[in-house]
């Protein structure tokens, strides 16, 4: 996974609250191999009418080229499902700016390269006003914590460890990886305090 510190991309509006999991990609979708990409199947339901013909008046149908979202509170909330990011990325989705997520949405969000900004519900209402139906161009700075439209710059909370794994294309593994030289050091110093708790190596 690549990291990232500057996202330049067409911006839309999706005011709604709880966008859940199952919203992002409906269960019946998820027996597609990943290989394939679930990209195809975000917001079916909101997307497409019963009869599968896109929704004209769908923001995503409008501007299928979209790489930020801009969104109401407790996005990606229900079940764990880590397709509901992979259905984000796949489409194009490179941000989602909201006042909340579910936690572990947000968490495999930042794991799978998706930055997940969260702004006070003044400033998401403001944004969403300012949009409209329509999209416009915007930046969102990774290294300095802000979103740029237009000429207003807007701070956005994120965790400072999210942060670094987004900037270095970082999972969880290699989050811990980097701390490689101190767990090894902790490591030697354990096999000579306590060396009968350490397990013997394999050659």
């Amino acid at each position: 996974m690549a990291g990232f510190s500057i996202i330049d991309g067409l911006a839309v509006a999706l005011p709604q609250d709880n966008i859940d999991t199952d919203q992002l990609i409906p269960a019946r979708f998820m027996s597609v191999p990943r290989k394939d990409g679930y990209g195809p199947y975000l917001l079916h339901d909101l997307r497409f009418d019963a009869e599968g013909a896109p929704r004209p008046d769908m923001a995503l149908n409008r501007h299928p080229e979209v790489s930020i979202l801009v969104t109401r509170r407790n996005f990606g909330s229900g079940s764990s499902r880590e397709a509901a990011v992979y259905a984000l990325v796949d489409f194009g989705i490179k941000a989602v700016i909201a006042p909340s997520f579910g936690d572990i949405f947000a968490s495999n969000a930042v794991n799978n390269g998706l930055l997940p900004a969260r702004l006070p519900e003044e400033r998401i209402e403001a944004l969403i006003a300012r949009l409209g139906d329509d999209a416009a161009v915007m930046t969102v700075d990774l290294s300095d914590g802000v979103i740029r439209v237009g000429n207003e710059v807007i701070p956005f909370d994120l965790d400072p460890v999210w942060r670094l794994k987004l900037l270095n294309g970082w999972d969880d593994i290699d989050m811990t990886a980097s701390h490689g030289a101190a767990i090894a050091a902790f490591r030697a110093q354990r096999a000579q305090q306590a060396p009968y708790a350490m397990l013997p190596r394999e050659n």
